[in-house]
């Protein structure tokens, strides 16, 4: 429905007891790809609705689109290979505490305005991120030179 987000991305809030982190993967290979009862739903729809339509339900005018001014953040994603993987606890927290993640594969790179974060699941080093507060405006037109 047009009147819905998707939703349950979070892979932080309660990390010693559940990870929703694998949710995106799911939404794509389950209902785009391998849903046999019913109707399955266009890959371009649902990627749609997990970058554009949800970064301007938050206020993230300057995201969700690949066009000139807009924030250059990227999946390249090997779709026929996407899948997740099992759940895993790991200890790496700084009092050494649990938390559960869930890794996927199929993402061949991530790009963070305009830089390959990851590259086949494995951190590349690069950290161009930084914390945003608030609505963002969207970006004003390029005048023609």
């Amino acid at each position: 429905s047009e009147h819905t987000a998707p939703g349950l991305g979070d892979g932080g809030a309660h990390c010693g007891a559940i990870c929703d982190a694998s949710f995106p993967t799911y939404l794509l290979t389950h209902w785009a790809r391998d849903r046999k009862r019913g109707e399955q739903l266009p890959l371009e729809f649902l990627v749609k609705r997990q970058t554009r339509d949800t970064a301007v339900l938050a206020g993230f005018l300057d995201r969700g689109l690949i066009q000139p001014g807009m924030k250059a953040d990227i999946n390249v994603i090997d779709f026929d290979n996407l899948s997740i993987r099992p759940p895993e606890i790991i200890y790496d927290l700084p009092t050494g505490a649990r938390r559960l993640i869930q890794k996927a594969e199929g993402y061949r790179y991530t790009v963070k305005a305009g830089k390959v974060t990851f590259e086949d699941g494995e951190s590349t080093g690069e950290f161009p991120g930084h914390l945003v507060r608030g609505q963002q405006p969207a970006p004003v037109a390029q005048a023609a030179e």
